[in-house]
């Protein structure tokens, strides 16, 4: 069953790629302000996973001692990593002269390496237990969603065509069966190691929200009905999360 459950996510997360061309016809001001929203649901999303369902979880299969903190801190520090010598830095907001963004190529290969990782989160959070699982997908979903608008935006930008800038993105989201099906491979082996999965996402998933989310939010148009908007849009991702805490 995990199998199966891993696979439908990682369907829907990969058409996401797709997203960005239903931004075609929208002006740069008015995508602006939505992905601002977006990306501040997406904030909520993060953050109320690694609190209301990772953190939790492991707190009950691990118990609540330094080895849990260690690991949080060991998943901040390997999301730096990536961020810093793999160029892994996405945008969120399209392109300007005041927001450059890297070559096209290396987009690319970042944005391989990030659904390769998404892809071997969601499948060992689907090994642990099907509600850490779904949690987990609706997390990486809010977050995917601005991102791969920015990313189709870095293509377009570049000088791919549109239909080029989607086969490319589709291709790069692909890369999350392989980061799941090497978790499917392992994880049968380390079965009672994977529960250290999870506060090591948690780590990266507050990574995400702290250092590449609300820098972003901070950039754009600080008045005080858009920050609020931001606030409301940010307790709304959280809520979801909350939801489904009572659910489950």
């Amino acid at each position: 069953m995990p199998i199966i459950y891993t696979f439908l996510s990682l369907i829907v997360v990969s058409l996401l790629s797709l997203v960005g061309v239903f931004t075609l016809s929208l002006n740069r001001e008015r995508l602006k302000k939505i992905l601002l929203y977006l990306v501040s649901f997406a904030v909520g999303g993060l953050l109320g996973d690694a609190f209301i369902h990772l953190l939790p979880e492991t707190f009950e299969k691990i118990g609540f001692n330094i080895t849990v903190s260690l690991l949080v801190l060991l998943g901040l520090v390997l999301f730096f990593i990536l961020e810093k010598f793999l160029r892994w830095q996405h945008c969120h907001i399209p392109t300007s002269s005041e927001h450059r963004h890297p070559m096209v190529a290396l987009n690319l290969i970042g944005d391989a390496v990030h659904n390769a990782l998404d892809g071997m989160i969601i499948a060992s959070s689907f090994m642990i237990s099907p509600a850490i699982g779904l949690a987990t997908t609706l997390a990486v979903i809010f977050h995917e969603i601005p991102q791969e608008i920015g990313d189709f935006g870095i293509l377009v930008h570049g000088g791919l065509s549109v239909k080029k800038a989607l086969q490319y993105n589709l291709f790069s989201a692909l890369a999350a069966f392989v980061g799941a099906g090497v978790v499917f491979v392992v994880g049968p082996h380390i079965q009672e190691y994977l529960v250290y999965i999870l506060p090591i996402t948690a780590g990266g998933f507050l990574y995400i929200a702290g250092s590449d989310l609300i820098p972003e939010l901070h950039q754009h148009d600080a008045r005080i009905s858009t920050s609020a908007g931001q606030l409301i849009a940010i307790l709304l991702g959280i809520s979801v999360m909350a939801l489904l805490a009572f659910i489950e």
